[in-house]
């Protein structure tokens, strides 16, 4: 009688901490690409759309880390393989060094499939649209 209590009592442990692991998945399930907030190029600060004009004709690029892999750590952005996406410094005027502002744009240079701004170093994105 202990025995199938004790038996039980795991089982049930087991059945929660699954379902306490699917619903982590599901809060932490990347966003689809269309369920982003947009910003028009020209609603981009002066300096983002520089960027992003930087981007699209392929430098070059005033930051050695402009170009590098971003990893999307944070899972904000769509779920794809490492080396898709690249991140580019939006300039902020005032400050000495990278500052917060980042565009990141997804696929092949100049021809991205996608690409996001944040003024929040990676806190969130909007998908720049034209």
């Amino acid at each position: 009688m202990v025995r199938a209590a004790g038996v039980k009592l795991v089982l049930t442990g087991l059945v929660l901490l699954a379902s306490s692991l699917a619903l982590q998945t599901q809060a932490k399930a990347p966003p689809a690409e269309d369920n982003f907030a947009t910003i028009s190029i020209a609603q981009l600060p002066p300096q983002g759309a520089q960027t992003h004009s930087l981007i699209m004709s392929g430098g070059p690029f005033p930051y050695d880390k402009d170009g590098v892999v971003f990893g999307n750590r944070e899972r904000l952005l769509p779920a794809k393989n490492r080396g898709y996406y690249r991140e580019y410094t939006v300039r902020t005027p005032g400050v000495s060094h990278r500052g917060t502002r980042r565009i990141v744009c997804g696929g092949e240079p100049r021809a991205s499939d996608a690409c996001y701004y944040t003024a929040d170093h990676y806190a969130s994105f909007r998908r720049i649209v034209p």
